[in-house]
């Protein structure tokens, strides 16, 4: 005990001690520190209250020993102010930490960098230091602010990396949770990507002349079921049903097990695969595994295929055929926003709503149907309505 202390009052205050500083000031005086003593298994113990100049005095250094001791006298926990403060700061570290902890749990996985290249030059700058205790609703307005006349969907982007660094943060104990949303802008730009029948047919070509048949089926898989990355990714031969016709898909985007429909040329492509698997990696509980058989978490070899093929340069290979699936499934007019929804395991109609674009047949009855109501309504007889339904297909 480098510092000298004095007992204030044995008699009043017992086990209270201060000291006078040496270069803080209090009223034209030496401030003084507060500090108490107390035994904890034998040991003796100091903790420091405060000083005089932020409010503390004996008598409220007595009461923080006091405190102690009852907690010592019934087998709780001690923690000292100073402990406390350390873990809380623990609990509600910078939100730079939290991203931190963020990208090294998603190492290895292919969007990664990008994530974190827009982290660095749309959150950090202005939120990278602060805590989320501090973290108020202005302060997300402010990132808007200075995103102004980029696309929504950069916006959107950037404000989605900081939920998901937050979120991750209160997962993981290094932060609470928010107590507010973020408010999300609307991606009004949303696109579709979807294959010309030419390119489709260049593309399975290439499919079945490519050597590593374990990365053409991983395509195939996603062109015939509309199945995610990741859930490609995770497909374990146990999540494979081929008596009950069913694919249980583990931890998907929507967070709840879901299964869809084992069709028959998926059934072929899975068939394929796990007896090729079985002979390469008898040990792997993947259908498609990676480096030495544990899960895979990205392949080169897509690319390569997308090149071979010569699909379009922003066709998002794994994304892309899933918005083709969907848009061949409209385009056939044998199937419903709803089913589609379901076979692509959306969570909300809304965001099965982007393919309504592709239900032609569907569309033009329906508006042909809306255009009969409204003349019925305003009295028109059949021949306005064979009359409007020459216009409309003259149009």
């Amino acid at each position: 005990m480098g510092t000298k202390y004095h007992l204030v009052d044995a008699g009043r205050w017992p086990g209270v001690y201060c000291y006078a500083s040496s270069e803080r000031r209090f009223q034209g005086k030496p401030d003084v520190c507060y500090v108490v003593a107390y035994r904890l298994d034998k040991k003796l113990r100091w903790e420091k209250v405060g000083w005089k100049s932020e409010g503390y005095n004996p008598p409220v250094a007595a009461e923080i020993r006091a405190e102690r001791m009852k907690q010592i006298r019934h087998g709780e926990e001690v923690k000292t102010s100073k402990e406390i403060q350390r873990e809380q700061r623990q609990k509600n570290r910078e939100i730079d930490e939290i991203a931190a902890a963020y990208f090294d749990a998603r190492r290895g996985e292919r969007w990664r960098r990008i994530d974190e290249k827009r982290y660095m030059k749309h959150i950090a700058p202005l939120l990278g230091k602060k805590t989320i205790k501090t973290l108020s609703p202005l302060d997300v307005a402010r990132v808007k602010q200075s995103m102004k006349g980029l696309a929504p969907s950069t916006i959107w982007g950037a404000l989605e990396i900081l939920r998901r660094v937050l979120n991750h943060g209160a997962k993981i104990g290094m932060c609470p949770s928010l107590k507010f949303s973020i408010e999300m802008p609307k991606k009004d730009n949303e696109v579709v990507e979807y294959l010309t029948a030419e390119e489709v047919s260049r593309f399975l070509q290439v499919l079945e002349d490519w050597p590593n048949q374990d990365a053409a089926r991983m395509l195939k898989l996603a062109l015939f079921s509309g199945m995610r990355r990741g859930e490609i990714f995770k497909l374990q031969v146990a999540d494979v049903d081929f008596r009950l016709g069913l694919i249980t898909l583990r931890g998907p985007k929507g967070g709840k097990t879901v299964s869809i429909p084992l069709n028959p040329i998926v059934r072929k492509i899975l068939t394929d695969q796990i007896h090729w698997k079985s002979a390469r990696w008898p040990g792997s509980d993947y259908v498609f595994p990676g480096k030495g058989g544990a899960q895979r978490t990205d392949s080169n070899a897509v690319d390569r295929i997308k090149s071979a093929a010569n699909l379009p340069k922003r066709f998002r290979i794994f994304h892309g055929l899933r918005h083709h699936y969907a848009v061949t499934l409209a385009n056939s007019g044998k199937f419903s926003l709803d089913v589609i929804g379901e076979l692509l395991t959306h969570k909300s109609i809304a965001m099965t709503k982007r393919y309504g674009q592709f239900l032609p047949d569907t569309m033009k009855r329906a508006g042909e149907l809306a255009a009969e109501v409204v003349m019925k309504g305003i009295g028109g007889d059949g021949a306005d309505i064979v009359v409007l339904n020459v216009y409309a297909k003259s149009e």
